[in-house]
């Protein structure tokens, strides 16, 4: 990928650079800002041309590769900007779902089955015994005698605990609900001949349109409402309708929901620390030293741009910076800004050049003469890992360790997101994005609640509009409320080069123009997976094992993506696995990793915190002042800082 690197006279990751002090020094030099940093910062970021997100990025040509298709002979002028905008227009109404890609996937689905005889006659006897069981089952029942149900929910599914759903004739319906959802789940199994990916997402809108029918959704076919009803009089619907005018009033205002207590800079994201740095990009955080001496190295934690840092930093009780900070270490804190439409031409690339290499550069003036332990959560790693492997390759030798936790590498079993990649879908995003120069925090956190529609839109509306219950807020919940934007330029250069192509573990991933390859980063590496993550999905997450050589630690802990990773010392039910691979050993697949692993109880936090202080330097030190003025690298204001709290 070409960027703004390659025309810098004296920056490190212009050519070779050398290891150790000499490495750090340079680097340090480099990015040193200007003493009218603040002023200068505001300005936009040039605009990279970024080749190596481009499907013409490969550094050869590729002969298996299809010929371009032919260009238009004639001298009618093109009208694809028209294209656009009609679906542009259409994701206006769609939230950015592509009306094609759900079509084709059932067109695929239904012609194959219509082809398929032998799946025809099973699913004629599945719907048979399924139905005969149901009857058989409601007329013993109804005869008074005791019998189980035939259907049992899941273990995980909450919509049914209620014991009134024992009794008659809620029982009924319940038994006709899951009998359905049971023959449904058979009928949209993959059909040979048809695409995987199609029928996981017919089997995906089938079961949304389920949950939709389903009686614990309906209020006069639900027991709980019935009995709230009854025994209130009716105020549960007053205090549900009330509930609902206000969410309907503060959607059609724009207006975002209430933080409910945790207020940012108080509340949650309190750590004592300052603002060292800012660009047009991202501010980076220095937190105040808990004691007289510190880790020699620091750490840089990099989280996503899809989300707030500050899932990092909750309450003190639950946050994982102000943790590894009473540890001894000196930690410092990206915080990305939210892009607005302006910001639409920022690239990929520019997060890593504009965002960890200037916020490693910062730090490494701020702590002269030592490395830097790099840790990035969620996307935050996947760029950490492309920052890695490209300082890997020209040399640069300044990260201590590498800790990567719930991200990935590897995109061709990316979870349930994948649903929506493919080039039909990304298009229709791009062209909405096109137009509105952003992926918005409504369309984001729409797709989000569409993978857990069952606990996040359907349960949630039956408490707060049938039962008339507010739920109560959490931490995490305030900040998953607190949702950001994405520029359209990088988020599609992101959803084609990474998920769409899977180019970084296929050695195609291109950083300045050459191909960046995993397995040059030598740094160890600690790998955080979460069992029941729908976003990276653990075993995913496990395949940057596969692609790289270095000492690797895998840990899998209990939980999602978000509450596996904010796990803090005395969470009740907490407990993970831990494995090491030395450098050079072969590689294990992750059911036998998951076989030999060991298992603990407790915080995956302490673990962590062990293993960065074996891979820092014995002796403590006195802590780093807070930035470096000399260097330019002044303080420009208390932690949380600005950006975290744009809207």
């Amino acid at each position: 990928m070409r960027s703004i690197i390659g025309r810098m006279p004296g920056h490190p990751l212009a050519g070779r650079c050398s290891t150790g002090q000499d490495a750090v020094t340079t680097a340090i030099r480099a990015h040193q800002p200007q003493a009218a940093q603040e002023e200068t910062a505001r300005g936009p970021l040039p605009v990279h041309p970024s080749p190596a997100l481009q499907p013409s990025a490969d550094p050869q040509p590729r002969p298996d590769r299809p010929a371009p298709p032919p260009q238009a002979s004639t001298d009618v002028p093109s009208l694809d900007t028209l294209n656009r905008m009609s679906r542009a227009l259409t994701a206006r109404f769609t939230q950015g779902v592509s009306p094609h890609a759900q079509y084709s996937a059932w067109y695929d689905w239904m012609s194959h089955l219509l082809r398929a005889p032998g799946r025809q006659c099973e699913l004629t006897l599945e719907a048979v015994q399924i139905a005969s069981r149901y009857l058989r089952f409601m007329s013993r029942a109804l005869a008074g005698d005791v019998v189980d149900p035939p259907f049992a929910p899941p273990q995980h599914d909450h919509r049914f605990r209620d014991a009134a759903w024992s009794a008659q004739p809620f029982v009924f319906w319940q038994q006709a609900f899951l009998g359905q959802e049971l023959w449904w789940r058979s009928a949209t199994r993959v059909v040979r001949g048809m695409t995987p990916k199609n029928a996981a997402r017919v089997n995906f809108m089938a079961q949304q349109a389920l949950e939709f029918l389903c009686p614990s959704n309906i209020p006069w076919l639900n027991p709980v409402i019935a009995e709230r009803t009854v025994n209130e009089a009716g105020q549960n619907l007053v205090r549900g309708a009330h509930h609902l005018f206000e969410d309907v009033m503060r959607a059609l205002a724009l207006e975002p929901a209430p933080q409910n207590g945790f207020e940012v800079g108080k509340a949650v994201a309190a750590t004592p620390g300052e603002v060292v740095f800012r660009n047009h990009l991202m501010e980076l955080i220095q937190y105040k030293p808990a004691g007289e001496t510190v880790v020699a190295e620091p750490i840089l934690i990099v989280p996503a741009w899809i989300m707030k840092y500050y899932v990092l930093d909750l309450r003190p009780e639950n946050s994982l910076v102000r943790y590894l900070v009473e540890r001894g270490f000196t930690v410092f804190m990206v915080s990305w800004r939210n892009p607005t439409a302006e910001d639409r031409d920022i690239a990929f690339d520019d997060y890593r050049i504009s965002g960890v290499m200037a916020a490693l550069a910062a730090v490494n003036a701020i702590v002269p003469g030592r490395r830097v332990h790099g840790c990035g959560y969620c996307l935050g790693g996947t760029l950490l890992s492309i920052a890695a492997a490209t300082m890997a390759r020209e040399g640069d030798m300044r990260l201590a360790t590498v800790s990567l936790l719930a991200a990935q590498t590897d995109f061709s079993e990316a979870g349930e997101l994948m649903l929506f990649v493919d080039e039909s879908q990304i298009a229709f995003l791009e062209d909405m994005m096109w137009d509105q120069g952003v992926l918005d925090t409504r369309q984001m956190a729409g797709a989000f609640k569409m993978l857990r529609s069952n606990e996040l839109v359907w349960s949630k509306a039956i408490r707060e509009y049938c039962l008339g219950e507010r739920d109560t807020a959490t931490d995490l919940s305030s900040w998953n409320a607190d949702s950001t934007r994405m520029p359209y330029r990088m988020h599609a250069q992101y959803l084609r080069a990474l998920f769409l192509e899977n180019r970084l573990t296929a050695g195609r991933f291109a950083v300045d123009g050459r191909v960046i390859a995993l397995k040059d980063i030598r740094a160890p590496m600690f790998v955080v997976g979460t069992e029941t993550d729908h976003i990276a999905p653990w075993r995913s997450v496990y395949k940057t094992s596969l692609f790289t050589d270095s000492e690797l630690t895998f840990v899998l802990v209990n939980g999602g993506h978000n509450g596996g990773i904010v796990s803090e010392p005395g969470h009740p039910g907490r407990c993970y696995r831990f494995g090491v691979r030395k450098a050079g050993d072969r590689y294990l697949d992750p059911d036998s990793w998951l076989a030999q692993s060991a298992h603990m109880e407790g915080s995956w936090w302490a673990a962590f915190s062990d293993w960065l202080m074996a891979h820092s330097a014995a002796e403590p030190v006195a802590p780093p002042g807070t930035g470096a003025p000399e260097r330019g690298y002044v303080a420009l204001g208390p932690a949380p800082g600005r950006y975290v709290l744009q809207p």
